[in-house]
């Protein structure tokens, strides 16, 4: 949500954490933390002193969710399993049965995520993205 407000702005200047915080009713030191992150990944970019605050590096329509989500180190994992260890899922030595299900989910999720800009959030692209959406007309959606 604050990188979406962040690119919906059209300002000359960069934006502080201040004004996203209030619009977005987002916690400011939330936000730091995160900008943080996402200026060490090179996902936007901090100018100091008065007048300053944050802008995106590269325009919103080069600027992926996954990247996003990457950078803030939020992990696009359906599975539950450590797997640094040899104990698969259940704790036990392998994989539970379902865990190539959950695990290909997972895969699917960033393939749509990278494909997905903030452009395409900002202009509300998404909805329909999916291939079989036509499939689901009539299923209630969660």
């Amino acid at each position: 949500m604050a990188l979406a407000d962040l690119a919906s702005i059209k300002a000359q200047g960069p934006v502080t954490l201040a004004e996203i915080a209030e619009r977005q009713d987002i916690s400011i030191s939330y936000l730091e933390q995160l900008f943080a992150k996402l200026r060490r990944r090179g996902v936007v970019k901090g100018v100091r002193g008065p007048g300053g605050g944050y802008r995106l590096t590269r325009p919103a329509d080069e600027t992926s969710i996954a990247d996003i989500i990457l950078a803030v180190d939020e992990q696009i994992d359906t599975v539950a399993c450590d797997r640094t260890s040899h104990l698969g899922c259940n704790g036990k030595t392998g994989r539970c049965l379902a865990h190539d299900l959950w695990d290909e989910l997972g895969r699917h999720i960033y393939l749509f995520l990278s494909s997905v800009t903030l452009d395409d959030v900002l202009n509300r692209r998404v909805l329909g993205t999916a291939g079989g959406a036509r499939m689901l007309e009539g299923v209630e959606r969660i």
